[in-house]
């Protein structure tokens, strides 16, 4: 098994690095499935989308150097990024909203794939409470707010998911947080607060639209490109 070279801890990786791992996983994941033991630091970049020289900085933080003429054996190296992103384990979560984004994510069958079990719905909407969602083959009953704690409770989730409108997720991310839960994933239109211990992460897809315009935009600008007026 390798380990974090120069005595860091997972927590002191840099973000960057962290955020780039679950491409290295996926990818691995990907050599896996097509029977391959072993894969070189350019053939995983690629797969990953990034640069040999970027992948192989990220992993010297794993310990892993890979060997000179092998590269790196998929599943010592798959185990020791899903040990450091904690994927070794199963991670309970309460989905809040299950309107259209809501379902869509209690449908996806990615989550239980890489340790991630849904265990409890809840949503606000009275025609939705009462209603059953299947979720990762099984049937889950969707509960009103006022059952957050109790779900969390019960079902011993740690994570939250908010896929609510915004003006309803900062109530429902304190009752997540006053009932236990220490990690919080929102995809409200909103800047949540939450205290120092909790894990807090915001998807902005319309800021993550604004990024994609922008390299849209001055790609065809840059010198050598067609113009959008040219025919």
């Amino acid at each position: 098994m390798l380990s974090l070279s120069r005595g860091r801890s997972p927590a002191s990786l840099p973000a960057a690095t962290v955020a780039r791992l679950p491409a290295y996983v996926d990818a691995l994941a990907d050599c896996a499935r097509d029977g391959h033991s072993t894969v070189s630091s350019v053939h995983l970049a690629t797969a990953a989308g990034v640069s040999p020289a970027k992948l192989r900085k990220d992993l010297s933080f794993l310990g892993s150097y890979g060997t000179r003429g092998v590269g790196y054996r998929v599943d010592v190296l798959r185990t020791t990024i899903a040990d450091v992103l904690g994927c070794h384990r199963e991670w309970p979560v309460i989905l809040i909203g299950c309107g259209h984004l809501g379902t869509a994510l209690a449908h996806f069958g990615g989550f239980g794939e890489r340790g991630f079990r849904i265990v409890g719905l809840i949503d606000a909407d009275a025609a939705l409470i009462g209603t059953t969602i299947a979720v990762g083959g099984r049937p889950l009953v969707v509960r009103g707010p006022e059952h957050i704690s109790q779900t969390v409770h019960q079902t011993g989730a740690e994570m939250g998911v908010i896929a609510t409108p915004a003006a309803a997720a900062q109530e429902c991310c304190d009752r997540l947080v006053a009932a236990g839960v220490s990690g919080v994933l929102s995809f409200a239109a909103v800047d949540l607060q939450v205290p120092p211990h909790i894990s807090m992460r915001r998807i902005d897809m319309a800021a993550e639209l604004q990024i994609l315009a922008f390299h849209q935009w001055h790609r065809r600008s840059a010198p050598g490109a067609h113009s959008e007026r040219s025919a």
